[in-house]
């Protein structure tokens, strides 16, 4: 496409307007739309409500791998792993919202010409996709799930709004959220993808599109981190693995309603969000890549390290982007 002969956006280098542009072409060339990349009505993606393969997989849920879970009937299983799958989806569509509202009041205040505020719009709208997605999933499946916990849904509207005035902080709740979710999915489908061909569909396309959205956001630390203060560097090193231990809580851990609905007790909550060494080693392994882009954002230092290990998402950095985890958790009998 020929560039806009509008100024060009200052303070931005070479290289990140590059990485603008490439992504924006690659939305425009190669994008999905829910209702016409998904056949929802094909009898092969038709959703059975007693499918065993909602059951929750040991390795990559913590719940399916509590003992409690696993000596429950198998229709329970089936159950609770379609209901906690379906919230799971729910949740995500309500991130995508946070994420447009604090993306929407950033680029309000973007001078005209700039790249940043194209490919965010297309972002945006890829996000608005998703959760059309999401939420038409949701309505297949059939569970009536709340989302998102009660404080997250209470500060959600302020999250957004509040990401315009504090543009680094956004981005760095963005990976705090996408993170997790991504990286469950992907190992799902690493390992051969046990879930309703319906929701593997669904994961597929969110897969493919948020590449390039966590590829900004890291590019986008990368161009905005490097201009602040000392001050400002320090506390986005502390406010990075709160942010993530905090949205992986949020996102990953059902509300009170699923404890409530199916009679789970509290101890094993407990023991699945997030106090065994399983659990704790399921919550490590979300973050490799993030551990990596925070030592290449100069956010790691003595003080940040001690508070990742505190936060218990601290472990191995790694290698390249989504690298499968190299440290081996103990197998679930």
């Amino acid at each position: 496409m020929t560039p806009s002969t509008l100024p060009r956006a200052p303070k931005l280098d070479a290289r990140y307007r590059e990485m603008l542009e490439t992504l924006s072409e690659g939305s425009v060339r190669r994008r999905f739309d829910p209702y016409l990349d998904i056949d929802w009505d094909a009898p092969e993606l038709a959703l059975d409500r007693d499918d065993p393969r909602w059951i929750l997989s040991p390795d990559y849920d913590p719940l399916g791998a509590t003992d409690w879970y696993r000596q429950q009937p198998v229709e329970k299983q089936i159950e609770m792993g379609r209901w906690r799958i379906a919230n799971a989806i729910k949740v995500g569509a309500a991130f995508e919202t946070v994420l447009i509202r604090g993306m929407m009041q950033y680029i309000a205040k973007l001078p005209n010409g700039s790249p940043e505020f194209r490919y965010c719009l297309h972002e945006m709208t890829e996000e608005c996709n998703h959760i059309q997605m999401f939420q038409e999933l949701v309505n297949r499946i059939g569970d009536d799930v709340p989302g998102m916990r009660p404080i997250f849904r209470a500060l959600s509207p302020f999250i957004g709004v509040a990401g315009g005035y504090a543009h680094v902080i956004l981005f760095l709740g963005i990976l705090g959220g996408e993170e997790p979710i991504d990286h469950y999915q992907k190992a799902m489908i690493r390992n051969g993808a046990i879930l309703p061909p319906l929701v593997v569909r669904t994961m597929e396309i969110h897969i493919a599109e948020e590449a390039r959205h966590i590829s900004f956001a890291g590019e986008f630390l990368r161009a905005h981190i490097e201009k602040l203060s000392p001050v400002s560097t320090a506390l986005c090193g502390i406010s990075f693995p709160l942010a993530l231990r905090w949205l992986a809580g949020e996102i990953m851990a059902p509300p009170p309603e699923f404890a409530r609905r199916f009679d789970i007790p509290r101890p094993v909550i407990k023991e699945a969000f997030w106090r065994s060494p399983h659990s704790r080693g399921i919550l490590s392994g979300y973050f490799g890549d993030m551990r990596t882009l925070a030592d290449e954002l100069g956010l790691m230092n003595p003080v940040t390290t001690r508070l990742w290990r505190a936060l218990g998402i601290d472990g191995d950095r790694s290698r390249y982007r989504s690298e499968p985890e190299r440290r081996i958790r103990p197998a679930v009998a």
